[in-house]
């Protein structure tokens, strides 16, 4: 009888680790138990090449790349106070479909009009008001960059003063937002820093990590005020080869972990930061940064990729840029081409130079055996439809060693398909703070 019972315990546990009761598990936003196959309702539009800068459904412009930007990018940031939907949609019916310069010039007219009634309340000393019409100048000043060129006069003028219309909103915050620099390299790695209370108080700290076309501003419009809303210290720091780094020579390079080490120092540093309650989210390219830092990294206590980046040569080498010919960026709008000359300028090369991403990317790479720490993979079920995403989502999540690891797909129907799930940022939310939550318990 004792034998049997032993034989049923085992059976029990067993079910109970297979099925995800203790953190592990492949499941659906929508609480379905396992990864979708090919058949599956999360997987039935067309098979798909790799290509962050892509929809899963129509926006706004005819024009894919402006269409994604505009839908999840900029629509996407409403929940966070990034925008307004009767500023965009004005502001999108005054842009020519798919023309760079349009999309810059109606973006800045938008930023100074909204940046023009911050001030005006601001100087009333309407300061919630300030505060909320300044944060959006900030973010619309940051979406003319876009498309904008670094070589363009007002591309440095552009940036600075989204980022100043964001510190002097932050200041209107409760705590304040902290504007820092962390010394590197002969330079500063500018960023963003909010507690999650006042006074100093060790609590719980979510680092966020951009990818390859971010600044620590747009970084804010994508999941602050969500850390903010759960109880979290709220870390972003540009890293080398975002924001204006390039300009100071800080291209991408294979050792993204020294930057987002010394990241980790300062939070450290702090008194306000829980050493034991220590999470970095890297998404888009930082789907990969941050676990090439957690691996060497025992001091970051819990790990979030969107999505994990494996391999990212492997990556950029299914996607269209991998075999561009002149004659083919001939044929694409003047939006796609700054798009894509602007990612090759982050990575030190010609900004024609498109192929030159495939090598550039080749060494950004982490092993997900060496992270020893939970692991939470999130994946928008439009890009888990290509098979090198899903091949390098599917083997990371396998070769995870810690126990409370978790794959989540976010399904189509919830508006969450698109690259980063940045046009449903309070389900990516959910799913991220709510393991967290456990895993920080």
């Amino acid at each position: 009888m004792l034998k049997k019972l032993c034989v049923i315990a085992v059976m029990f546990l067993s079910f109970m680790v297979l099925a995800g009761y203790w953190g592990t598990g492949v499941i659906c936003a929508d609480e379905k138990k396992e990864a979708p196959d090919s058949k599956s309702e999360e997987t039935k539009a067309p098979e798909r090449p790799v290509d962050p800068h892509v929809g899963y459904y129509r926006f706004y412009f005819q024009d894919e790349k402006m269409d994604y930007v505009f839908g999840s990018l900029i629509l996407g940031a409403t929940v966070n106070h990034g925008c307004e939907i009767g500023e965009a949609f004005y502001t999108a019916s005054k842009i020519k479909d798919g023309d760079d310069a349009s999309w810059q010039a109606e973006w800045i007219k938008t930023a100074r009009l909204v940046e023009a009634r911050g001030e005006k309340s601001l100087a009333g000393g309407h300061f919630v008001s300030a505060r909320d019409q300044l944060q959006r100048a900030s973010y619309y000043y940051h979406t003319a960059l876009v498309s904008m060129p670094s070589d363009d006069p007002r591309f440095k003028e552009t940036a600075l003063k989204s980022r100043a219309l964001l510190k002097k909103a932050g200041k209107l915050l409760s705590p304040q937002l902290e504007y820092i620099e962390i010394p590197f390299e002969g330079t500063v790695l500018p960023g963003y820093f909010r507690k999650a209370a006042p006074g100093k108080k060790p609590a719980k700290t979510l680092i966020f990590i951009g990818g390859a076309e971010t600044y620590a501003e747009d970084h804010f419009f994508y999941i602050a005020p969500q850390t903010f809303d759960r109880g979290y210290n709220y870390l972003s720091v540009e890293i080398p080869g975002q924001g204006l780094l390039p300009l100071e020579g800080k291209f991408f390079r294979p050792d993204m972990a020294a930057p987002i080490k010394a990241i980790v120092d300062y939070a450290l540093r702090r008194p306000d930061v829980d050493p034991q309650r220590l999470a970095i989210y890297g998404y888009s390219s930082g789907g990969g940064f941050a676990p090439m830092a957690a691996e060497k990294d025992d001091r970051i206590k819990a790990v979030i990729m969107n999505n994990a980046v494996m391999d990212a040569g492997a990556g950029v080498s299914k996607m269209d840029v991998a075999k561009v010919t002149p004659d083919v960026t001939r044929t694409w709008s003047s939006f796609k081409v700054r798009l894509n000359e602007g990612i090759a300028w982050r990575f030190g090369l010609e900004k024609n130079d498109l192929p030159g991403l495939v090598a550039a990317n080749r060494a950004l790479r982490f092993d997900p055996a060496k992270i020893a720490m939970p692991a939470l993979i999130l994946v928008a079920s439009g890009e888990y439809q290509s098979p090198e995403i899903k091949r390098q989502n599917d083997l990371c999540f396998k070769l995870l060693p810690n126990a409370r690891k978790r794959m989540v797909i976010t399904p189509v129907e919830e508006g969450a398909s698109n690259h980063c799930i940045m046009e449903n940022r309070s389900l990516m939310s959910q799913e991220l703070f709510d393991w967290l939550d456990e895993v920080f318990q």
